[in-house]
């Protein structure tokens, strides 16, 4: 997002999943109500797969290895844990004017994930094909999911990026709605580039800056 869309910055640390949709809920209306500015909160949450009402139940892992929790964002059915940052966007878009807002958030992590030395890309959806929303390697494999919820011209809900995130959880079940995707980490990327992952504070700040946040 453009540097003079200031958005406030709150960080948190590990939240249970209904604790922070519980307190999304809050900012929204009082977004709305216009008492507080646009917010990006940055946290983490315990291990959780979160699905919307369009993932079908065949995705969902068979065996309740985490809690499951239906959610009412976009995107399908992704786990959430240790390891991984998370962005909560509440912002008034009846203020911000029109503009793809997902575009706009996919461009800015991609800018984060450059700042710290990673080359990423967005994926256009084919026609009548599973989204593909989110932020990719070259090679294929997905950094960032995405999922947010427009209601009243208010966002909420966000993205999730795996920095040391365990990735055989998404192994577990349909990640994405895209049988076969592979996930991945800065960890692993890191890896393969001979040097060590970057620290989650540096990855918050690399975030907030891409997203005009402070």
């Amino acid at each position: 997002m453009r540097a003079v869309d200031c958005v406030e910055r709150v960080d948190l640390g590990e939240v249970p999943y209904e604790d922070a949709v519980r307190d999304m809920a809050d900012w929204v209306a009082r977004r709305r109500a216009g008492e507080i500015p646009d917010r990006l909160a940055l946290l983490s949450h315990p291990p959780v797969i979160t699905y919307g009402s369009r993932t079908p139940p065949a995705e969902l892992p068979a065996g309740l290895t985490v809690p499951l929790v239906p959610v009412d964002r976009g995107g399908q059915a992704t786990y959430h844990g240790p390891g991984q940052l998370i962005g909560y966007l509440v912002l008034n878009l009846r203020e911000r004017g029109p503009g793809d807002i997902v575009r706009r958030v996919v461009n800015g992590l991609i800018a984060a994930c450059a700042d710290l030395g990673f080359e990423t890309v967005r994926r256009d959806t084919p026609p009548g094909a599973q989204s593909l929303v989110g932020v990719w390697t070259p090679d294929g494999r997905k950094l960032v999911s995405i999922g947010m919820r427009i209601r009243g011209g208010v966002t909420s809900h966000g993205f999730a990026l795996n920095i040391t995130s365990d990735l055989v959880e998404f192994t577990r079940f349909v990640a994405c709605g895209l049988p076969g995707v592979a996930m991945t980490s800065l960890a692993e990327l890191a890896a393969e580039q001979g040097r060590p992952a970057p620290a989650e504070r540096e990855v918050r700040d690399a975030v907030a800056r891409a997203l005009g946040a402070r």
